[in-house]
């Protein structure tokens, strides 16, 4: 499977901003899909990832309660809802794909798409 992320930008803090990640093939609704955030000088992070019916979320702490991840399998998009932005969460945000729901920080994810950047101004 093929992603692509887009629908980053500038946003001042407090704001909010719907990042979206499309995906070729006809297998999409079969995968559970993430979020990571990798920002300037810091290791990649998990943001959140949500199984391939929807029915199940998890998210890293950082982001619980601000951010939320949704899809469409009709549409092959995944999408990740940021909201009350701080500073901190500038960083090039990238989706993933893996056959397996496992909601845990430390999962291994098979498709990789690009980055979409997110700054976040105070």
């Amino acid at each position: 499977v093929q992603l692509q992320a887009f629908g980053g930008g500038l946003v001042q803090a407090g704001g909010s901003l719907r990042l979206s990640c499309a995906a070729s093939g006809r297998t999409f609704s079969s995968y559970a899909m993430g979020w990571f955030r990798q920002a300037p000088g810091k290791e990649r992070e998990f943001v959140a990832t949500i199984s391939w019916s929807g029915a199940g979320t998890y998210y890293a702490d950082s982001v619980k309660g601000r951010f939320t991840i949704s899809r469409d399998n009709a549409k092959n998009t995944v999408f990740l809802h940021l909201r009350r932005l701080k500073p901190e969460d500038t960083a090039a945000y990238y989706c993933a794909a893996r056959t397996i729901y496992t909601p845990s920080v430390g999962a291994e994810y098979d498709y990789w798409g690009q980055g979409t950047l997110v700054t976040v101004s105070s």
